[in-house]
C-alpha cells in the first residue's frame, strides 16, 4: 500500500481542523442566540473557551515536550473533543452550554498548537514549506464559511451545530493520519529539565515577552469581529449568505499570503512582519467601525491577510527561528495560551459590554489595541536575535 506523502497528511489535518473554525467563528453566535442567550452571555461563552486555553494548552505543551508523543496527544484530544461536543444537542440555557463549552474547549484548544508544532518540526526536518500546507486550512475555512452561511439561511441555526460536530469528527480522523515527528523531537527531554523550568526560561526572556505582547495585542484586536461581526453585519441588513462570503473573502486573502508568504518572510524578520500586521489591523478596524456597504466591507476584509495571516506567519517564524526544539511545544503553548488565549478572552469580555453600548464603535477600541501591538513589535525588532536560545542541557 503506498504511503501518503507528508505534505498531504499535514494538509488534511489543517483542512479538517479549519472546517470547525469556519463554522464556529462566523455562525456559532447565531446558534447561541437561538438558544436564548443575550449578547453579554454570548461574549462570555466565547471568551470562556479562551480562558480554558490558558490552562490546557501550556499543560499539553509541557507534557508533549517531556514525552515527545505529539501525534498520540493529538489523536486523544481530538477524540475527546468529539465525545464532549455530542453533549450540545439536547441542552438549553446559559449554564449548561457554558459547562459543555468548557469540556469541549479543554480538549480541542491544544489541538491547533500541537498540530502547528508537529508541522513546524516536520517542515524543518524535511525542508517543507509550512505556509503551503497551512493554506489548506484557510481554503477549508472559506468552504466552511460559505457552506455555513447557505445552510444557516436555509435550515436555521440548529444546522450550524451539526456542521460543527461533523468537523470535529473529521479532525479526529485526520489526526490518526498524521506522521510521527523527526526522531530528535520524539525523544523525551532530559529528566532534569522540568516543565516549570522551560516556562521560566521563556518567560524571563525579554525578547520572548515582547513577542508575546505584540502578538497578543494584534490577535486580540479581532475580538469584536470574531464575536459580533456576524451580528453587526446582520443588523446592517446583510443576509447570512452575504455574511458567509464576507468571512470567506477575508480568508481568501489569507490563503494568498500563506501561498506566497515564504518570500515575504525571507525579506522581513518576524518582528517587522508583525509591524505590518499591526498597521493593517489599525486600518482595518478603524474602517470597519464606519463601513456599512458590502463593497466597503469587502475591501476591508482583504486586510485579513495582514491582520491574521501575517501575524500568524510571523509568530510561527519566530518560534522556529528563536526557540530550540526541546522547548518549541512549550513556546507554542505559551503563545496559544497567552497571546491568542488569555488576552483574546479579556478582549472578548470587553467586546460584549462595548458592543452593547457602542455597537460598531467598539471597533475603535480594537484599533487602539492594534496600535499598541505595532509599538511592541517595533521594540521587538530592536532585540530580535538571529540564533535560537540555548537548547536544554
Amino acid at each position: 500500500m503506498p504511503v501518503m506523502p507528508l505534505p498531504l497528511r499535514l494538509s488534511l489535518f489543517y483542512t479538517a481542523y479549519f472546517l470547525v473554525i469556519g463554522i464556529q467563528l462566523p455562525f456559532w453566535p447565531l446558534w447561541l442566540e437561538s438558544r436564548g442567550l443575550t449578547a453579554a452571555e454570548i461574549g462570555l461563552i466565547l471568551s470562556v473557551s479562551l480562558w480554558v486555553r490558558i490552562v490546557t494548552i501550556p499543560v499539553a505543551g509541557v507534557v508533549v515536550d517531556r514525552t515527545g508523543n505529539r501525534r498520540g496527544a493529538l489523536i486523544v484530544l481530538s477524540a475527546c473533543s468529539l465525545a464532549a461536543s455530542l453533549m450540545y444537542p439536547p441542552i438549553d440555557g446559559f449554564w449548561p452550554i457554558l459547562l459543555v463549552t468548557v469540556l469541549v474547549s479543554a480538549c480541542f484548544s491544544p489541538v491547533m498548537n500541537l498540530g502547528d508544532n508537529l508541522t513546524l518540526l516536520i517542515a524543518r526536518a524535511n525542508r517543507l514549506d509550512y505556509g503551503r500546507m497551512r493554506l489548506w486550512g484557510s481554503v477549508s475555512f472559506i468552504a466552511a464559511a460559505g457552506l455555513g452561511g447557505v445552510t444557516a439561511a436555509d435550515q436555521g441555526p440548529e444546522a450550524v451545530l451539526y456542521l460543527l460536530i461533523g468537523g470535529i469528527a473529521l479532525t479526529a480522523a485526520a489526526a490518526c493520519l498524521l506522521p510521527k515527528p523527526p526522531p530528535r523531537a520524539t525523544s523525551p527531554s532530559p529528566a532534569g529539565i522540568a516543565g516549570r523550568g522551560r516556562v521560566t526560561i521563556l518567560m524571563t526572556d525579554p525578547a520572548f515577552l515582547l513577542f508575546l505582547g505584540a502578538t497578543a495585542a494584534i490577535q486580540s484586536s479581532h475580538a469584536v469581529y470574531y464575536v459580533f461581526g456576524t451580528l453587526h453585519w446582520r443588523e446592517l441588513g446583510h443576509s447570512e449568505a452575504v455574511i458567509g462570503w464576507l468571512w470567506a473573502e477575508g480568508v481568501i486573502a489569507e490563503v494568498l499570503l500563506f501561498a506566497f508568504g515564504t518570500a515575504l518572510g525571507a525579506r522581513l524578520s518576524p518582528a517587522r512582519l508583525l509591524m505590518v500586521a499591526g498597521i493593517g489591523a489599525l486600518v482595518r478596524w478603524t474602517g470597519t467601525a464606519m463601513a456599512e456597504t458590502v463593497p466597503a466591507l469587502a475591501v476591508l476584509q482583504v486586510l485579513h491577510a495582514l491582520t491574521f495571516g501575517a501575524a500568524h506567519l510571523a509568530a510561527m517564524q519566530y518560534i522556529a527561528r528563536a526557540i530550540p526544539i526541546e522547548r518549541s511545544a512549550t513556546a507554542q503553548a505559551l503563545y496559544g495560551a497567552l497571546a491568542t488565549g488569555m488576552c483574546t478572552a479579556l478582549a472578548m469580555m470587553v467586546a460584549g459590554a462595548a458592543y452593547e453600548r457602542l455597537h460598531a464603535g467598539a471597533y475603535f477600541a480594537m484599533a487602539a489595541m492594534a496600535l499598541a501591538g505595532t509599538g511592541l513589535a517595533l521594540l521587538l525588532a530592536g532585540r530580535e536575535r538571529t540564533e535560537p536560545l540555548p537548547a536544554d542541557a
